[in-house]
């Protein structure tokens, strides 16, 4: 009786990080993506924070994706692996206007695959962001040197992003947990509240656009 109104859903966590070097946009992506706010003034990040946004994958899936700001704990190789831990899937940021960003993209792409695994020991998931695409006044990235640069370092894919003008920010995140769900690594979040979640599919809306947590 109970089971012909009533459909599961499936609900899950997915920690997701986003780290490179300093200044290259991080927070201002995180943010674009979960509030669809952008500021010319964020400082620094000092502290370890992370946002979240829940949003309906289909009918049947909902995703929490929490995006974790690497907050400058490079400078402290000890707590890296904390930050890490869990991690299903990442994107790594440089800066279009700062060649030495780019550069450093090798460093931290070794240093995630050192430092967290899926289950089956593979790399996790990761998307190169070529961010600030809106300041560049030499045209696009050479498409096929960053496709094979790509394939060589081990990344999914990449995306020319700006947090400023809202380009591809949206694109690059389901792009990244369409490959996550593909592992099926993610912990369900029902079994990680100790809660088993049944909502009626008609009283989930088809979208879900703002952050929820």
């Amino acid at each position: 009786m109970a089971g012909g109104s009533v459909s599961e859903c499936k609900e899950y966590l997915f920690k997701v990080l986003v780290i490179g070097e300093l200044g290259v946009g991080k927070t201002s992506i995180i943010k674009r993506y979960v509030h669809q706010l952008f500021s010319q003034h964020y400082r620094a990040t000092i502290v370890l924070t992370s946002l979240s946004k829940c949003f309906n994958w289909d009918s049947k899936t909902l995703v929490r994706l929490q995006l974790w700001d690497i907050a400058g704990q490079e400078r402290f190789g000890n707590m890296t692996r904390v930050y890490y831990k869990e991690a299903v899937g990442a994107f790594v940021v440089f800066d279009v206007t700062r060649s030495s960003t780019f550069e450093a993209v090798s460093k931290w792409k070794h240093d995630l695959d050192s430092k967290v695994k899926l289950a089956n020991g593979n790399p996790i998931p990761s998307v190169l962001l070529a961010n600030k695409c809106d300041q560049k006044k030499d045209g696009s990235n050479n498409a096929s040197l960053m496709d094979n640069f790509c394939k060589e370092a081990g990344f999914l894919g990449w995306f020319e992003t700006s947090a400023k003008d809202n380009i591809n920010v949206d694109e690059a995140a389901r792009f990244l947990v369409e490959h996550i769900l593909l592992n099926d690594k993610g912990v369900p979040y029902e079994e990680s509240n100790g809660d088993r979640i049944r909502l009626d599919q008609e009283a989930v809306p088809a979208e879900i656009k703002s952050g929820c947590c």
